[in-house]
């Protein structure tokens, strides 16, 4: 098996109001940040998993996000992962 490291990416989708990236927008503009237009608060998330193949991990990881990660009625999630190198069970 490899060891692999996940990056991954959970934001609002684009149709979906966010209150704390407004609140923030509201904040940053009131310390004088002008020229900020559009904040959108999100999560970020790193995982080692092990899987047999490159394959296999972005199929657990896209069933972590769609289960449990990320709500795919309102949010959209995109992951990066590699191999860890010199790393095997």
């Amino acid at each position: 098996m490899t060891r692999y490291h996940a990056r991954i990416y959970v934001t609002l989708r684009p149709s979906v109001l966010d209150p704390a990236g407004a609140a923030v927008q509201t904040g940053l503009q009131h310390l004088g940040y002008d020229s900020v237009e559009q904040i959108r608060i999100g999560k970020y998330i790193e995982l080692s998993l092990q899987a047999e193949t490159e394959a296999i991990a972005r199929e657990q990881l896209d069933q972590m996000c769609d289960q449990l990660l990320a709500n795919p009625v309102i949010e959209n999630y995109r992951f990066e992962l590699e191999a860890v190198a010199g790393v095997a069970a």
